[in-house]
């Protein structure tokens, strides 16, 4: 069921989202958005064979935090998002659990739109917050 404008107020928590993603999943991905960069999935790979494994795809919380707040929003059912934007902090590991939350921080009307800012993030499994953000959305 799509969330309403109504039913919403400020403070109140998005349901989390729990993401593993493994390497085919981040292969995908990587194909996905042209993005081949050795860290992605070359183990062998110097920064690779450092760090003891490849890396999570920061581009890949950002999208499952879209993912967050479309779930929520009812896969546009509810409203649509207008704006949304997370930056890329500490390192995600595959097959590491990823854990995506969301608050409402703000409800409102502007020029004729109902809106809500959101304050978003992803959390690793020591919850450490690896992906903070942000997001607008109008509702229908």
């Amino acid at each position: 069921m799509a969330v309403t404008w109504e039913d919403i107020k400020e403070g109140d928590m998005l349901p989390e989202l729990h993401k593993k993603p493994g390497l085919t999943q981040m292969v995908k991905f990587a194909a996905g958005n042209w993005d081949f960069n050795p860290l992605h999935h070359d183990f062998k790979y110097f920064a690779c064979e450092y760090l003891g494994s490849v890396l999570v795809q920061g581009h890949f919380r950002y999208a499952v935090l879209g993912e967050l707040v479309q779930t929520w929003l009812g896969h546009n059912q509810g409203g649509q998002i207008k704006k949304i934007f997370c930056e890329h902090r500490g390192m995600d590991f595959p097959e590491a659990d990823i854990l995506c939350k969301g608050t409402i921080e703000k409800k409102y009307e502007e020029n004729g739109e109902k809106l809500a800012d959101l304050t978003i993030w992803t959390e690793n499994k020591e919850g450490k917050k690896n992906s903070p953000g942000r997001a607008t959305v109008v509702f229908s």
